[in-house]
């Protein structure tokens, strides 16, 4: 057993959370970077109602594609954004294209429950959510940009080290600033009108500083990656109490949470970046796992309002 959820129920409009949690008048797109081989069908299968934009960043004859395969998912985000400037949906949701992958703020890093439990009204009253609440890896200090000097070959400290500079190119005027923070990785979703706020010329030049930087492609994703909360209007350091999140953003309103940074096992630490072969039914020792493990795995790391019912 992973831990104990707690039998105490509380309300998510005692923490911010509008009634009403699933309009459907709300247009939302799902935008989904990939390469030719990823299997995107579960988008398809799971999400009724999106319209899924999948960008192949390795096929120039695909019908979304790149200006060139640079930058990561970064590259994917801000054509995406470019292209559509002056035709948006309400919601637009940025993400990887494997159903499953360890950084999923899921049990089983499953991306189906995050975006089928999206809470669309309190995106829109935020106009800009991190699909990802636990703390780790993020916060609530990723980039100290006042500890330079100290040379590490690690993409995190040769992205801290280069982030200054990146900064300044990408927010002009701005003062760079000691520490950024956010919970990784480069998946949020975002409103029409929170994208809207900045002129097209702004994505344009971030598009441009991807298409121009010497930095490997996964510095400069990196440098992206710990930009958009900024770009889209949060502070440096963006990192919600973890309890609040889950109920705000998920509708999972009834976790046990033993500080500020995470709920229990709701998002278990991968013993390793990579999920094995068959994942979730075969489990990282390499055994089978059938349905009613699955249901008991998921069951025992989170609970909610309608599971308590």
């Amino acid at each position: 057993m992973l831990w104990r959820a707690s039998f105490r129920s509380v309300s998510p409009a005692a923490i911010g959370v509008p009634q009403n949690p699933r309009p459907t008048s709300i247009s939302k797109a799902f935008v989904v970077a990939s390469r030719a081989k990823d299997d995107i069908s579960w988008v398809r299968k799971h999400l009724s109602g999106w319209d899924v934009k999948r960008f192949i960043v390795d096929s120039s004859f695909a019908q979304y594609t790149v200006p060139e395969n640079k930058g990561r998912e970064a590259m994917v985000y801000l054509t995406y954004i470019i292209d559509a400037y002056d035709k948006l949906p309400d919601v637009t949701v940025f993400m990887h294209s494997s159903r499953y992958q360890w950084h999923n703020d899921d049990p089983l890093y499953d991306g189906v429950p995050l975006l089928q439990n999206l809470q669309l009204p309190y995106i829109i009253s935020q106009g800009y959510a991190n699909l990802r609440c636990v703390w780790t890896l993020g916060c609530p200090s990723e980039l100290k940009l006042d500890q330079q000097g100290n040379s590490d070959p690690e993409a995190e400290q040769s992205t801290q080290s280069t982030y200054p500079q990146a900064f300044r190119e990408l927010f002009p005027g701005e003062q760079v600033p000691d520490v950024v923070g956010v919970a990784c990785c480069a998946q949020f979703a975002v409103t029409r009108d929170k994208i809207l706020e900045r002129p097209i010329e702004d994505y344009k030049r971030y598009r441009q500083w991807l298409l121009d930087t010497p930095l490997d492609d996964d510095i400069s994703g990196r440098i992206l990656e710990y930009s958009w909360h900024i770009i889209f209007g949060k502070p440096h350091v963006y990192c919600p109490n973890a309890k609040q999140c889950y109920c705000n953003t998920f509708g999972l309103c009834n976790l046990d949470c033993d500080g500020e940074d995470k709920c229990g096992e709701r998002w278990p630490f991968p013993p390793y970046s990579t999920l094995p072969q068959g994942w979730p039914t075969v489990g990282w020792d390499g055994k089978s796992r059938d349905q009613g493990v699955l249901a008991n795995l998921r069951q025992v790391a989170m609970s909610s309002e309608n599971q308590s019912a």
